[in-house]
């Protein structure tokens, strides 16, 4: 069954310090070459060691899909320099005070969705470095969409009270059926505790067997 528990630096939370998307994973410099080798065994990607601002917490600062990376304004060039070096993707370090670019966006290789709070400009950035439409949204009546969801280009599991008309709104953008459920024993961000891709997902290591079910159904890493 390709649903993995996980931990960066003992910690749970693993999708705070990484990001995944179909081809590319960013992981902390200082994660265990092991682990880094079972992150690219297991959903199919080429592992990026790199911070990103320095920071170790890639997943909440930064966003992407298969066809680009969003990076906080104080990314490095050595950053930047690390991603495009690993794969051809686009990468672009947005000019803005907003900074946590993970928790405002939530995307997939269809679409994306984003902080309703955004300004217009920072969305089309967002629209032109990803390659996909984005829509202004909500999950669970919050605006951080990104810590809210993880979206996969076969699932996406959301917040427990997501509501209806949101549940409409990620059908319609991502093309993939919609579930909810926790992480971690019973965290509703599901993306802190969560990484996936087309190819397998990730938990945090206090992620419990039911919650590993509705995961693995959700975003459909289930072996039949």
């Amino acid at each position: 069954m390709p649903l993995f528990l996980f931990d960066v630096f003992g910690n749970a939370s693993i999708g705070v310090y990484s990001l995944v998307n179909d081809r590319l994973a960013i992981v902390p410099p200082q994660v265990p070459e092991t682990k880094r080798k079972k992150v690219e065994e297991w959903l199919k990607v080429t592992v990026v060691a790199t911070t990103v601002g320095k920071s170790l917490i890639a997943g909440a600062l930064a966003c992407s899909n298969s066809n680009g990376v969003v990076l906080p304004p104080f990314a490095t060039e050595e950053e930047v320099e690390a991603i495009k070096s690993a794969i051809d993707i686009n990468v672009t370090v947005m000019d803005t005070k907003k900074t946590a670019y993970g928790n405002m966006v939530l995307a997939n290789d269809k679409g994306a969705v984003v902080d309703s709070r955004l300004e217009r400009e920072v969305v089309d950035k967002i629209s032109d470095t990803l390659g996909v439409e984005v829509v202004p949204s909500d999950i669970a009546g919050l605006p951080y969409v990104g810590s809210l969801a993880c979206a996969t280009n076969k699932g996406v599991l959301a917040h427990p009270l997501l509501k209806e008309e949101e549940r409409e709104v990620l059908i319609d953008v991502f093309k993939v059926p919609v579930d909810v459920g926790t992480v971690n024993c019973g965290v509703p961000y599901v993306a802190t505790g969560l990484l996936g891709n087309s190819y397998g997902a990730m938990v945090g290591l206090l992620t419990t067997g039911p919650e590993m079910f509705i995961i693995g159904q959700a975003l459909d890493v289930v072996n039949d």
